[in-house]
């Protein structure tokens, strides 16, 4: 799950299963300048051609489907810009993965699907003209533009024990979390003995800077690459695994309402704490809202696979985005279609998480990667939207 947080002035995201996401630029560069060899975003699409005209177009169209939160709107597959240019084999690792918790409509469908993960992009275009649908995803008051935001997963250097440059915790969830509910506030936790208590021996790992340890928090979810003990170096997860309940509160809002910041953008934020470093503590106790951890080992020498989404399966850089379950169900393919100052995206993508700041009906948060030049589009990345549903006919 997740928050997302384009150049934010507050801060609410999405989830790689309850998230929070979207970090500034500015920062994504400070907590990642040394970490740019494990870095991933994708490129920017080409100016779409309009799309072929195709026999499946003759078909007289269906009814429209509705929503929760949206209504689909059949249309022509020539409807789609930049249809014919997308790569549409780089989709296919994300939707296999899709199918490996598919719902009973696509279950039928994924032995194809399957079966064409070698196959050209053109043999793929032409098996989503003859056995999908294109809707047209639209509010129940025929709104087609929406929102696109981005997100991406944190890459930060830890230690498995406190030292010096290294005391900033994170922690797992502690054993009484679900009969104290909610549970302690951030302030709570570093100030009052029982929390600290509860806490102790719950350590996972030891960032060198709060402010560091605080986007971790509002995104998730994100790798570290951990000094162990006898000397060893080696990158995991830090996974999702619960939160305190707390309500979350922008500390961007709270400079603003008190008057100390105009720009609440984290290149803001950053800026007022090295003017201010003795209020820092003060300003990540306005959020009281902690997300706790659970480790999940990395395979070694290999690119890390993406956090599980809220379907449950593995993100697919580039091609998975968070949308608002009420108008798009998990598993959907959906086309995607965003121009503006930061990237030029028309693309097959699929819905594989959601977010509590991820509502509406033409709403997605683009999983842009790992590494600084994700972070970088996630933090800058605030544009408009339109989405189509792909359907089984």
């Amino acid at each position: 799950m997740q928050l997302s947080l384009s150049t934010p002035l507050v801060f609410n995201r999405p989830a790689f299963a309850t998230r929070w996401m979207a970090v500034s630029a500015a920062l994504s560069l400070a907590i990642l300048g040394t970490l740019s060899g494990c870095s991933s975003a994708p490129p920017l699409d080409e100016t779409p051609t309009a799309a072929k005209p195709s026999p499946d177009d003759s078909r007289p169209l269906p009814p429209s489907i509705t929503q929760g939160r949206s209504r689909w709107v059949a249309v022509p597959w020539s409807d789609l810009p930049g249809l014919e240019q997308d790569a549409l084999h780089e989709a296919w690792p994300a939707w296999l993965r899709s199918c490996e918790r598919s719902n009973p409509v696509w279950a039928r469908l994924c032995p194809e699907v399957r079966a064409l993960a070698q196959a050209s992009s053109e043999a793929q275009r032409d098996w989503l003209r003859r056995r999908l649908q294109a809707y047209r995803v639209e509010s129940h008051q025929a709104e087609v533009n929406g929102l696109l935001t981005a997100y991406y997963e944190p890459l930060l250097d830890a230690s498995r024990q406190p030292r010096d440059g290294f005391r900033v915790p994170l922690y797992a969830a502690p054993a009484d979390l679900g009969k104290r509910k909610p549970w302690y506030t951030r302030q709570e936790m570093e100030t009052l003995p029982t929390a600290k208590n509860a806490l102790r021996g719950k350590e996972l790992v030891y960032l060198n800077d709060p402010v560091d340890a605080m986007v971790l928090h509002i995104q998730g979810s994100g790798i570290v690459r951990v000094s162990e003990p006898d000397g060893r170096q080696r990158l995991v997860r830090m996974a999702y695994a619960g939160t305190n309940d707390q309500p979350y509160k922008s500390i961007g809002r709270w400079l603003l309402d008190q008057g100390l910041v105009r720009d609440a953008s984290w290149p803001g934020i950053k800026a007022w704490i090295a003017r201010n470093p003795a209020r820092t503590q003060e300003l990540l106790w306005s959020n009281p809202r902690v997300v706790f951890f659970k480790e999940e080992a990395l395979p070694p020498g290999t690119t890390p696979p993406g956090p599980k989404g809220a379907q449950g399966v593995p993100l697919t850089a580039g091609r998975s985005i968070a949308v608002d379950r009420e108008s798009i169900p998990y598993g959907t393919p959906v086309w995607l279609s965003s121009r503006g100052p930061q990237t030029n995206l028309n693309r097959l993508v699929l819905a594989q998480d959601t977010g509590t700041a991820i509502v509406g009906a033409v709403r997605a948060d683009y999983y842009a990667g790992s590494g600084p030049e994700a972070g970088e589009l996630a933090g800058r990345l605030k544009q408009p939207l339109q989405l189509w549903a792909l359907w089984p006919r």
